[in-house]
């Protein structure tokens, strides 16, 4: 049976995260996951994790300058510090929780410096990570949602795993971001399963829940499960409105 992990980065948004995270555990949810959880304290999210008996698959670090249209601090050149002050933040928070991952956003940026300097910022994430077993996952980001984000596409983002040589670098997969982007999900999949550290989803176009658009769920969670994938698939789409109405695919592709 195919497992799935309630994104409370856009499901359950009306109320606070630790409420967030029962209402996923009434829902049926086998997991859950977030964005940027820290105007919560992490006592009341473990707590809420423990009484759910749900696990927290991932964390985003900071996006910054959110005013100024940052999505990111990790490939931006010049801002090293600022880069790994989020790193250590969101690693920090991920392990007083037992969150299993953090996601290291690169922000909007370009270039062999920018590059340089996110393989950098890498390097010491995964290395702070380790120590306390947790992953660090870096995702490609479709030029639709996030123009100038410096990660555009699977195989750049497989590139600088394979560079930066770290067993816990792993590429978070977004099938929605994918078929945006790169369009063939399937094709896509097989080819980056040996560094995926966790897969995500919606509806394409139009970011939506899963069971309409132009990518047919069925099939790809069946490829999934038939490539030895077992973890929890993250469910980040956005309900369009009151997320318990939302859930009938969760009963269809089950």
């Amino acid at each position: 049976m195919t497992r799935f992990s309630a994104n409370l980065g856009f499901l359950w948004t009306d109320r606070p995260l630790p409420d967030a995270i029962r209402a996923a555990k009434a829902a049926g949810f086998d997991a859950v996951e977030c964005h940027w959880p820290y105007d919560t304290p992490a006592s009341e999210v473990k707590r809420a994790l423990v009484e759910t008996g749900l696990p927290m698959l991932g964390l985003n670090t900071v996006r910054g300058d959110v005013g100024a249209g940052q999505m990111g601090l990790s490939a931006l050149p010049g801002r090293r510090d600022d880069a790994v002050s989020a790193i250590e933040q969101a690693v920090s928070y991920a392990d007083e929780t037992g969150t299993k991952a953090v996601h290291v956003m690169a922000g909007i940026s370009e270039g062999a410096e920018a590059e340089a300097i996110f393989i950098e910022n890498l390097s010491v994430a995964c290395d702070l990570a380790m120590r306390r077993r947790l992953t660090i996952l870096i995702e490609p980001l479709n030029a639709f949602d996030a123009p100038g984000y410096f990660l555009r596409c699977t195989q750049q983002a497989k590139s600088l795993i394979e560079h930066v040589n770290a067993p816990n670098l792993k590429l978070m997969f977004d099938c929605y971001h994918v078929g945006r982007t790169e369009v063939d999900v399937p094709t896509t999949l097989n080819k980056m399963m040996p560094v995926i550290g966790h897969v995500q989803f919606a509806a394409v176009p139009d970011r939506g829940p899963p069971d309409h658009g132009d990518v047919d769920y069925r099939p790809i969670f069946s490829q999934i499960a038939g490539l030895g994938w077992d973890q929890p698939l993250g469910a980040e789409y956005k309900p369009g409105g009151d997320t318990d109405a939302s859930l009938g695919w969760m009963v269809k592709f089950r």
